[in-house]
Parts: C-alpha cells; sequence; structure tokens
C-alpha cells in the first residue's frame, strides 16, 4: 500500500464517516417508507468495512470482518467508484461538492488498497 500523510488518513477517515453518517440516514429513511434498501444496505456495510480496514492498516485496530466479508466489500467499493468518478465530473472547479467528491473518491481508493494489502498477508 502507498505511504499515506497523516493528514491524508485523517481525511480519508472524515469522508467514510460522512459518508456512513449518511448511508445511515437514507438507510433509516428508506426503511420508514419501506423502499427497497438492498443497495443502501450494501454500500453502508461495504463503507463500514472500508473505514475499518483502513483503521486497521494505519492505527493497528482490530476489527470483526471475515475475509468474505471484506472482499464482498472491495467489489461494492469498485463498482461504487464510476458513480462518484461522474458526480465528480460535473462538479463546479473548486466547489465544496467538488473537494468532498474528491476526498470520497481518495477514500475509497485507499481503501480498496488497504483490503488488497490486507488480502496480500
Amino acid at each position: 500500500m502507498e505511504e499515506v500523510s497523516a493528514a491524508d488518513q485523517l481525511e480519508s477517515i472524515k469522508s467514510w464517516q460522512s459518508t456512513i453518517k449518511k448511508l445511515e440516514n437514507a438507510f433509516a429513511q428508506m426503511t420508514q417508507k419501506g423502499t427497497n434498501i438492498t443497495l443502501v444496505k450494501k454500500r453502508l456495510n461495504a463503507s463500514r468495512i472500508g473505514l475499518a480496514v483502513l483503521e486497521n492498516v494505519w492505527n493497528q485496530k482490530p476489527h470483526q470482518y471475515f475475509n468474505e466479508d471484506i472482499a464482498e466489500a472491495r467489489k461494492v467499493l469498485i463498482e461504487i467508484t464510476p458513480s462518484v468518478e461522474h458526480s465528480y465530473a460535473k462538479s463546479k472547479a473548486g466547489s465544496p461538492q467538488q473537494t468532498l467528491l474528491e476526498r470520497r473518491l481518495q477514500a475509497l481508493k485507499l481503501a480498496v488498497q488497504a483490503i488488497d494489502a490486507l488480502s496480500a498477508k
């Protein structure tokens, strides 16, 4: 896994925490409305695993996920990436939205790298 500065690590962790909070809110709202939550549930789980793996690699925090769950999360995170890239490309240069999406893309990339590094052990 590539070397990541402490500042970039912090930004990635914050990005994951923000993403998880948004997905939890979407999950709660969709559950209340009775709409299909399968996709949100999958993304929420993958995001939690992505954050846990980064914290494990960077801060040696233990996680409780099985290899199969981590492998599935990697797949979901890779599937999410083009959508975030598309939103980033459409965002206005220098806007707060573009900054958020830039950080989210970096966090996605780093989580996939961390999963790959963890799997290689």
